[in-house]
């Protein structure tokens, strides 16, 4: 088979054994091919039955001269049999039975009915000089009918169904044998070539699918069913050519596969110098048939034995439609050629060294696949890539092609290491349920501890605290640490091995050391707060805000108290502390509210005053004291106002702060007239605190008082726009007032209208209604009678003569039960008759 880069259709091998042992002494001269066993004729008249290996099963003495055809039915229980000698043998196999006779001239073909064990008459042919059927009667005797003659020799016969396809000197014809008719006549094209030389090949498709092989021309014929109104004196059927092409070399055989055909090629070649023809080896190429030419699909160029030797007529092929298998006979070998399956697929992938494809080829036919180990194929692509120095690749696929075999994985941990790869397949270690042992992931470790600080951090945060021995990796990287003591690299690593052991205090120590952001995460997930209350200064000069949010969220587990004794050598920190604590609970830290305005005094005034208003545990006088030390007026200010001292804190408005806004809004928020009157005598002297005054105490205090008040000839700014200012203030007050008392009056009018309409509103009266006096029905029973009904409007009722006189305002009449009650709207009278 030739090598090549485009992988072959079929694989090859010989037919050994017994046939081995008949060929050294014998040669091969025809075969036949069964689904269950082989039945092989040699050039010495031997016959022998063959298992599928070659094995010999049966072997009978027919002749002294060449067997030229074995026939078999298709149950494979009757042999048809004729030699050079003009010897036929038809019998079955388990009763030798049958027909036996010798005839004067070679029989060339014989062809037994496919069902020839089922059917009564026995039907075979054979073909000499002439083509014979027989076919056995009633009385149990053979009678004869000649089919053909006149041709020349019949070299070739195939029966398929009810059809009987020969070949003879001139071409090739079809037989029906169900209408007795002969159908068809395909003519040989090259008639120049010896028929004896280059025989015809004939092979059925399908029941009526014809393929003939002559020389180097193909046809593909078809049987059709004429058309009814064509019949005449036709036959019922005719041929129809669907492909006639021509090929390179001499035609030996055909097969079909599937819509593809199988051929077996003659071939000679040219020597340049001599120009000689010479014997080359046989070709058996895969073809794809079209309407008038075809696709090579494979071919190959077939090593058998004594080929040199051998002339086109001495090469056969065989099928078994059942496998796909196709025989190559020649006088000295015989060779089968089968379908690759996927086994040959990956045989071929893992020659080529197309390892990657051979992997995916396996794994994907794994559940069907005979020989092939995936691991196998795996560790091959593995020593490749690791041959071509892709160690990252190699690792990568261990991953995939050794699974769960411990024992491979640790045999290539050690390869890796031998070749200083240790850190390519350091990452795909396994890791889960399945793992190796401590000491293989220990040795890894120790040897990126030796080289690369960085890489041996990252597998300490990929791998699993339990793969290794814990206690022996953190005494190596003590060891480490005592020649590079501040590594952060390091030290943070030993921080994570004392946490996956769960010594949580001295990993909390080394973060804290380092001021990793991890501190939090780790306090929080393993409840560390019992070893950070020494701790609490630490954390909180690492980040403020975090540690207070922390202290504050667990307070069940790390107290007030606790945390404020902590930090009370650093006030700047408790001040932090109890700051975010009074902004989430105004009473929790009431007991250190009077230490926290100096803490807000010295470190953060802005929140004093806010502070101040909203404690309601201040010590007002020691808050005063402190923020009169410190000068804090406005401060100070709000302390003497909420004390009750108004007049001594609007006095520092105007000394201290000369705000005349801030003095008019405090006088303002006070409402007192004494404070409104101190504020003016205050700044009856000072022109920019009179125009302040004039712009805003109109809407709280009379303007004439001030107007009065202000000397004769000073000079007051803006004095002008102050007056219309208070002018138009007090045309919009007047004409406020107006507006409302319209809107209060239209409101008056349009209620009492309300209330009018729904008190003139009819009253229902029916006879479920009583007199409120005596009680019987409103209504007379007989209602064309006279009656007189009262109504009130507090919807009590009265028979007009059971109510007493009027009352004491002539025309007015009150309701007896209301009249008690305080008279309103709803007492008055509605009166029906």
């Amino acid at each position: 088979e030739e090598d090549s880069e485009e992988e072959p259709k079929l694989k090859y091998e010989r037919l050994s054994n017994g046939v081995t042992e008949i060929l050294q002494n014998d040669a091969a001269s025809c075969m036949t091919v069964h689904d269950k066993f082989l039945a092989l004729g040699t050039h010495f008249g031997k016959v022998y039955l063959l298992d599928i290996q070659g094995n010999v099963t049966q072997k009978y003495e027919v002749s002294s001269v060449k067997i030229n055809q074995i026939s078999l039915d298709e149950s494979g229980e009757n042999v048809g049999i004729c030699s050079e000698d003009g010897k036929v043998q038809v019998f079955g196999l388990y009763t030798r039975e049958g027909f036996h006779e010798s005839f004067d001239c070679p029989i060339k073909v014989v062809s037994l009915h496919p069902q020839f064990s089922r059917s009564n008459y026995k039907q075979f042919v054979t073909g000499g000089n002439k083509l014979l059927m027989y076919e056995r009667n009633w009385l149990n005797r053979w009678k004869t009918l000649v089919l053909h003659e006149g041709e020349g020799t019949i070299t070739n016969v195939k029966w398929r169904a009810n059809l009987i396809a020969w070949a003879n000197n001139l071409g090739v014809k079809i037989f029906d044998f169900s209408t007795k008719q002969r159908i068809t006549n395909v003519l040989r094209d090259n008639v120049s070539l010896r028929p004896d030389m280059y025989p015809c090949s004939l092979c059925w498709k399908d029941d009526t699918t014809l393929i003939v092989g002559w020389g180097t021309s193909i046809k593909i014929c078809a049987v059709r069913e004429r058309n009814s109104t064509e019949m005449r004196d036709l036959p019922h059927r005719y041929v129809e050519i669907v492909s006639a092409f021509e090929t390179e070399f001499f035609i030996c055989g055909l097969a079909p596969l599937a819509d593809q055909l199988v051929t077996l090629f003659f071939v000679q070649e040219h020597m340049d110098q001599m120009d000689e023809e010479v014997r080359a080896r046989p070709r058996l190429d895969i073809i794809q048939p079209l309407p008038e030419s075809c696709d090579e699909i494979s071919s190959d160029a077939l090593s058998v034995r004594f080929y040199q030797d051998n002339e086109c007529r001495d090469y056969r092929l065989e099928h078994s439609e059942g496998e796909s298998l196709f025989y190559i006979i020649s006088p000295k070998d015989i060779v089968v050629a089968k379908e690759r399956d996927q086994d040959d697929h990956i045989d071929w992938l893992l020659e080529k060294k197309k390892y990657e494809e051979a992997l995916m080829a396996a794994e994907i036919s794994f559940k069907n696949i005979k020989r092939h180990d995936v691991q196998k194929i795996g560790m091959a692509y593995i020593n490749h890539l690791v041959e071509n120095g892709d160690y990252d690749t190699a690792a990568r696929k261990c991953q995939k092609v050794l699974g769960k075999n411990m024992e491979l994985w640790e045999n290539e941990v050690y390869r890796f290491k031998t070749i200083g790869q240790l850190k390519a397949i350091s990452q795909y270690l396994p890791r889960g349920d399945l793992r190796l042992r401590p000491a293989i992931y220990e040795m890894i470790l120790h040897e990126f501890l030796k080289t690369d600080y960085e890489g041996f951090a990252t597998l300490i945060r990929e791998w699993p605290g339990e793969l290794y021995n814990n206690m022996a990796i953190v005494q190596a990287v003590n060891d480490h640490l005592k020649k590079d003591p501040t590594n952060s690299t390091l030290l943070t690593t030993l921080a994570e091995l004392y946490t996956y052991d769960q010594r949580y205090d001295r990993a909390l120590e080394i973060y804290l050391r380092l001021r990793h952001r991890d501190v939090y995460q780790l306090i929080h997930k393993h409840n560390l707060f019992s070893s950070i209350e020494d701790k609490i200064v630490l954390l909180m000069e690492f980040d403020k805000e975090k540690a207070v949010d922390m202290l504050l969220d667990n307070e069940d587990k790390i107290s007030i108290d606790k945390v404020v004794v902590e930090l009370n050598g650093r006030p700047e920190l408790l001040h932090v502390y109890l700051h975010k604590l009074f902004k989430r609970d105004h009473h929790k830290g009431q007991k250190y509210h009077e230490r926290q305005i100096g803490l807000y005094a010295e470190y953060d005034r802005p929140n004093l005053l806010p502070f101040l208003r909203d404690s309601t545990h201040c010590p007002l006088e020691k808050a005063l004291e402190i923020c009169q030390q410190r000068n804090f007026v406005e401060e100070t200010v709000f302390l003497l106002s909420r004390m009750g001292n108004c007049r001594r804190a609007l006095q520092m408005i105007m000394e201290e702060l000369e705000d005349v806004d801030k003095a008019i809004e405090f006088a303002k928020e006070q409402d007192d007239a004494e404070l409104w009157e101190d504020l003016i005598c205050y700044s009856i002297d000072k022109p920019p605190f009179i125009t302040g005054l004039l712009n805003n105490i109109g809407t709280h205090v009379d303007p004439i008082l001030l107007i009065k008040r202000i000397s004769e000839g000073m000079e007051i700014p803006n004095l002008r726009d102050s007056l219309v200012k208070i002018l138009h203030d007090y045309n919009l007050q007047i004409l406020l007032r107006e507006g409302c008392k319209k809107i209060l009056v239209a409101d008056s009018l349009s209620l009492l209208q309300k209330m009018h309409r729904t008190q003139m509103r009819g009253v229902r009266v029916d006879e479920g209604n009583i007199c409120e006096s005596c009680h019987s029905a409103i209504l007379p029973s007989d209602m064309a009678q006279p009656f007189s009904v009262v109504v009130f409007h507090c919807r009590h009722m009265f028979h007009k003569e059971c109510l007493p006189s009027s009352g004491t305002i002539p025309g007015m009449q009150f309701c007896n039960i209301c009249s008690a009650k305080r008279r309103g709207p709803g007492s008055g009278i509605l009166e029906m008759k």
